[in-house]
């Protein structure tokens, strides 16, 4: 099966889109990178998009929902056109969405108790109509309905893609949120462990941004931070944020860690007119360190550690991950054949082929929830999809 996986993360900076290969093996399933295709989000959009996901009103999410629907469509289209195929030879579309609120932790209703959301946008019907492809999106509520946090979901590709015989690794994720996940030598999920760990690229990020007024959007490959020094006051600050120490599972985001913990880091800066070289080493390392926490709830030990996402061209961040978990080997994801930056969509292309052949694609150890489940909504692409996608049902 030939299927597209799309994500947008945390930093809402564009989509990306893996198109993969899937083959049904007897130790499980084979996964095979065909085509990568980024399409970056116009600087105006990505503000929307960030403005909404603080105050945006029902307005500016309804048309947000199916202006990102054309955006991830054009991304899936341009991915097929890279490989030189066409829609009709892809099979499926495995859609995350872009994330404009997440809400793990609840908030108190006083007729049911506590409620638990998220809310990921870009329509799957309007993907699913402009690519003619039947589209699996909306994969992280079913978790939460279970119980869960809805998040991380990758920890369970992270296992199909990286575990090893005899190495106990640990993969980390730099995104807009970092996030770890540990496997424990051999085979499947069992004993694997993982959550988000706090903030990555969507501080720095955002620094960069306000300081420049939105002239530069990141600090390329960690040259500001590397020049800078860390202020050990402000790190043993960052450090007791109450969420490094709260035991998994659990999973933030921009709520957490958005806007206004910017205002705050700003407000430091100016008060102890640091420069700005200072404050970007110093959430560097932050990010390292919280990363390094990951160590206090994983029981095993660590062969190997294994970097990607997009801070993975960062650094200061690497340099310190490299220090903090010497002499742990600390590699990245293009030494094991996976491209950095695409493997979060490839983990949504793994995760709807999984919805329909009728596999679970949570890890209730990680996400909390009470039981495996199938993950997300489908919208097929005509009245035979199913036929199509599955042709043995066709003898039954």
């Amino acid at each position: 099966m030939k299927v597209v996986g799309l994500m947008s993360g945390t930093s809402a900076d564009g989509v990306d889109a893996a198109l993969v290969s899937i083959a049904r093996q007897k130790a499980g399933i084979q996964v095979k990178m065909l085509a990568f295709h980024s399409l970056p989000y116009p600087r105006s959009l990505q503000q929307r998009i960030l403005s909404a996901s603080v105050s945006g009103t029902v307005a500016d999410i309804c048309h947000l929902n199916a202006l990102l629907g054309e955006w991830f469509a054009d991304a899936a289209l341009g991915v097929i056109r890279s490989a030189d195929l066409t829609s009709e030879e892809v099979d499926l579309i495995g859609s995350h969405g872009q994330t404009v609120h997440h809400l793990p932790a609840g908030i108190k209703d006083t007729n049911v108790g506590s409620i638990r959301s998220t809310l990921q946008i870009a329509e799957p019907a309007v993907i699913t109509e402009r690519t003619g492809i039947t589209t699996v999106a909306n994969f992280r509520p079913r978790d939460i309905a279970a119980g869960g946090q809805g998040a991380p979901l990758t920890p369970g590709v992270h296992a199909l893609l990286f575990r090893h015989p005899r190495r106990s690794r640990l993969i980390v994720n730099l995104g807009g949120i970092s996030n770890v996940t540990y496997l424990p030598r051999g085979s499947g999920t069992e004993g694997l462990v993982a959550f988000d760990t706090g903030p990555a690229n969507m501080v720095l990020d955002g620094i960069m941004s306000r300081k420049t007024n939105g002239r530069s959007l990141m600090d390329r490959e960690g040259r500001l931070a590397l020049r800078g020094q860390v202020d050990s006051r402000l790190l043993a600050k960052l450090l007791a944020h109450p969420y490094l120490s709260q035991p998994p599972p659990k999973s933030t985001g921009r709520e957490a860690f958005g806007s206004t913990m910017l205002d705050e880091l700003l407000s430091w800066q100016q008060t102890r007119s640091m420069p700005t070289e200072d404050l970007l080493a110093t959430c560097s390392r932050w990010t390292a360190e919280a990363v390094g926490t990951a160590r206090r709830w994983i029981k095993g030990r660590v062969d190997e550690v294994i970097v990607g996402g997009g801070g993975v061209r960062n650094r200061a961040i690497m340099g310190q991950l490299t220090a903090l978990y010497a002499p742990i080997p600390v590699t990245t994801f293009e030494s094991h054949g996976w491209d950095s930056k695409a493997l979060e969509s490839v983990a949504f292309a793994v995760l709807a082929y999984q919805t329909v052949m009728e596999q679970s694609g949570n890890v209730p150890s990680v996400t909390g929830a009470a039981f495996s489940r199938l993950l997300g909504c489908i919208v097929p692409s005509g009245p035979r999809w199913l036929e199509r996608l599955r042709p043995s049902r066709r003898k039954k």
